[in-house]
């Protein structure tokens, strides 16, 4: 007896409907979504070009064996469900969210970018829902003005696609509404209806399919999901021209200790590659695919070189200290492509170069310039840099001229805004004087952060704060309340008032309190907030402190 039901394709927005209808729903066990924006903009970009995306496998939940969940931001899974998914959690969670307007970032789709011939990629962008910005984009006037289209519009297929068009177009005057109609028209069919049509592969499992059975399915599909990436392709394409890419680079981790400890995905080096040696300077997948051996190899051992410079510019002037504290994986292949194309330097100008990129590095994760379109941002940083690396006089890059950030934001930047709240626990570091262990006193490194089971703890202690009753989470938790501590210090605070263990640690031996807050930006003086255990006042004075630190980590020295 077969325990598949059904093999057909599924449209995309009726899969949707059923996530939002509750009748299909996860098992409990299934991991939480962990998915980051940026792969959502990426599977958004896919299916709007009609790329297969995966197939989505299913049960028919009859028998009622495990216990079952909604999807996250979908309402609660119904009593009387049809379907639990095994596979494909992600990114059904990832398109609901985005389709729906669930979770914590909305998606717009600039009509503008797509009637200007700018690809899908670079018109496709998000929002978190915390963001001032966001309240602007929804109303229909905004919408109108800069033809932003919120992509859960299109929940309603083109229909509702149809009908926004419509109210956008009276907002027009009456000589300009025919000519906006027709270019509107024409986006739907070129990249519109492709939403409406696009179908999932789905494999829908009997309800007689036993319980063991799907257990070991589900296990399988965990362990062996693994993609062909472009650099198993590139591998593959070049074996002909007796360049073993996989050899190269189990040599390039051999050799250069840094690289690997970073685990640098090597589809970044080939990245690198491209924006230094490429016939168009862009890292899009396309045009990495493009490379030729000749270029590989030309540019291989230049941009591996600069890699591992960047990624020591990283560690050492901006305290990256391990792969988890990088706010963006994303910038690495630009930074090494603009070093690797000025790879003759010599001198005073090698510490020039580290500071523009140190400068440069601050001004771009506080600005959250990788946010979205990382790819076209990386092409207009290369060329950028290039031109400054080599020029001192000349201008520093776009994204370091017109730099702005409102201090405030940081009250609101948690673990989940986890780039912003990445390059803030490393300016914490950059931006004392030397930061120190609470524990050990030691000047805090990679090998101390590994040995020492030091991460980011909370000054005032959640539990602590939950009890006085008067925190939100989004304050208790936000990144003003974080800094880096080590398991044992942690555990010794437990659920303390900060009054009570500050106390304890000042009362001890030699023990350089002061000293050690200071080095992690967190207030130090006989008036610290601290001592009286005022949260909201401890918050304003620390963001003092991390206000002045980011003026001074993106200005010029």
């Amino acid at each position: 007896m077969t325990i598949y039901e059904d093999t057909n394709p599924k449209r995309l927005l009726d899969l949707l409907a059923l996530v939002e209808a509750g009748d299909m729903v996860l098992p409990d066990f299934q991991r939480d979504f962990v998915w980051e924006p940026s792969a959502t903009q990426a599977l958004i970009v896919s299916i709007a070009n009609s790329y297969p995306a995966g197939s989505i496998l299913r049960v028919r939940d009859r028998e009622r064996v495990f216990s079952a969940r909604a999807f996250e931001g979908a309402p609660a899974a119904s009593e009387h469900h049809t379907f639990l998914v095994l596979d494909g959690q992600q990114r059904l969670t990832s398109l609901y969210q985005a389709f729906y307007g669930k979770g914590d970032h909305r998606y717009y789709l600039s009509i503008q970018k797509l009637m200007d011939g700018e690809d899908f990629e670079d018109a496709i962008s998000y929002l978190r829902i915390t963001r001032s910005a966001l309240r602007v984009r929804e109303e229909l006037s905004y919408q109108a003005e800069h033809l932003v289209l919120p992509l859960a519009v299109l929940r309603g297929g083109t229909g509702a696609y149809l009908d926004w068009m419509l109210m956008v177009v009276a907002t027009r005057p009456a000589e300009e509404r025919d000519q906006l109609q027709q270019q509107l028209l024409k986006i739907r069919g070129d990249w519109i209806d492709a939403f409406e049509r696009y179908d999932f592969p789905v494999v829908t499992l009997s309800a007689e399919t036993e319980p063991a059975a799907l257990c070991t399915i589900f296990e399988t599909l965990n362990r062996t999901g693994v993609k062909l990436s472009v650099f198993e392709l590139l591998t593959a394409r070049f074996w002909s021209h007796d360049l073993r890419l996989r050899d190269l680079w189990e040599q390039v981790r051999a050799e250069h200790p840094l690289i690997s400890r970073f685990d640098v995905d090597p589809y970044y080096l080939l990245m690198a590659i491209a924006l230094a040696g490429g016939q168009a300077r862009s890292c899009k997948r396309g045009d990495v695919l493009n490379l030729t051996a000749d270029t590989v190899i030309h540019w291989w051992p230049r941009v591996v070189k600069a890699i591992n410079r960047a990624l020591t510019i990283l560690v050492d002037d901006c305290w990256v200290l391990q792969p988890r504290w990088m706010p963006y994986a994303t910038m690495l292949p630009p930074m090494a492509a603009a070093l690797a194309c000025v790879d003759d330097t010599r001198g005073a100008a090698i510490g020039a170069q580290r500071e523009q990129i140190r400068r440069w590095f601050w001004c771009s994760v506080f600005s959250q310039a990788y946010e979205n379109a990382a790819n076209t941002q990386s092409t207009r940083d290369v060329n950028e840099l290039i031109a400054w690396f080599q020029d001192l006089q000349a201008q520093p890059p776009e994204t370091v001229r017109s730099f702005r950030f409102n201090p405030d934001h940081l009250r609101e930047v948690t673990p989940r805004q986890r780039s912003l709240y990445r390059a803030t626990i490393c300016l914490m570091l950059a931006s004392g004087n030397a930061p120190l262990d609470f524990h050990t006193r030691a000047v805090l490194n990679h090998q101390l952060l590994d040995s020492s089971g030091i991460d980011d703890h909370h000054i005032f202690p959640a539990h602590y704060l939950d009890e006085r009753g008067d925190v939100e989470p989004r304050q208790r938790d936000c990144v003003l309340n974080r800094c880096l501590i080590d398991r044992e210090t942690n555990q010794r605070i437990s659920w303390q008032a900060p009054s009570l263990y500050m106390e304890q640690m000042r009362n001890e031996n030699h023990f350089p309190l002061q000293e050690v807050l200071k080095s992690h930006l967190i207030p130090h003086g006989s008036d610290a907030a601290q001592w009286n255990d005022d949260f909201q006042c401890f918050l304003s004075q620390r963001l003092i402190l991390l206000a002045a630190a980011i003026s001074g980590a993106t200005a010029p020295l």
